[in-house]
């Protein structure tokens, strides 16, 4: 069978083991060592990055409005990509809601 990568289960698996030892020996060399970002972390960054795009657009519309010598384009550039991370950000919520939902709903 094969799936929609156009890869067949034999190559995913060997793929996802040799992913897994490669893990293995980087989790196993530093051991010791703390993790250097958490989830909860990762996930505050990425709301962080989202949040200064957004306020970084708004600066620019704000300028762009009271007369200042800023190009229209770049106020929509602006505008576009604080968009486009929010509607990122909103997709990856619904994706981990979602999954959420699916394992709390799982028979046990």
């Amino acid at each position: 069978m094969i799936n929609p990568t156009g890869m067949s289960g034999d190559m995913l698996l060997a793929q996802i083991r040799e992913l897994s030892s490669q893990s293995a020996q980087i989790g196993g060399a530093n051991s010791n060592a703390a993790p250097t970002t958490s989830f909860a972390d990762a996930i505050a960054a990425g709301i962080k990055d989202v949040n200064a795009l957004q306020q970084s657009a708004a600066a620019k519309r704000d300028a762009y409005e009271a007369g200042e010598n800023i190009p229209l384009t770049d106020v929509v550039i602006g505008m576009q990509k604080s968009s486009l991370s929010f509607e990122a950000t909103l997709q990856i919520r619904n994706k981990v809601m979602k999954a959420y939902e699916d394992i709390m709903n799982m028979p046990v």
